[in-house]
């Protein structure tokens, strides 16, 4: 057997504030709030790992005090299912997103910025 994608950790300075943009991005909602460290996942799953089967993947932001530095070498893709994806792309600005250029070119894909600059792409031809 193989191992599940199950949680992706995230380093950052505003625990809550980073939890609640990737909520609005993700339709999450907070799972666990326990002494700063913050988990978010899918309303659909509130019993996240517990649940045999695929599960989607829980965001935990934990507060550490250095600061972003470089670009990530790990980041979330992100795939409109409800709208366009440029729609989608002015949501995510609305929400507090910024526009990167990380050298991506005339991609079909847009890169973003969380509000504490960690990259994630819009992808414009990928359906979950």
């Amino acid at each position: 057997m193989a191992s599940k994608f199950t949680e992706l950790a995230i380093d950052c300075a505003d625990p809550h504030a980073l939890a609640r943009f990737w909520c609005a991005v993700l339709d999450y909602e907070v799972q666990g709030d326990d002494d700063g460290v913050v988990t978010i996942g899918s309303p659909a799953v509130p019993e996240g790992g517990k649940r045999p089967g695929p599960v989607p993947p829980t965001l935990t932001f934990a507060r550490v005090p250095e600061g972003k530095t470089a670009k990530n070498r790990l980041h979330i893709d992100v795939n409109p299912t409800d709208r366009d994806p440029d729609d989608e792309v002015r949501r995510l600005l609305d929400l507090g997103a910024q526009r990167v250029d990380v050298g991506q070119g005339t991609a079909s894909w847009v890169v973003l910025a969380d509000p504490e600059g960690n990259e994630f792409c819009v992808l414009a031809d990928r359906r979950p």
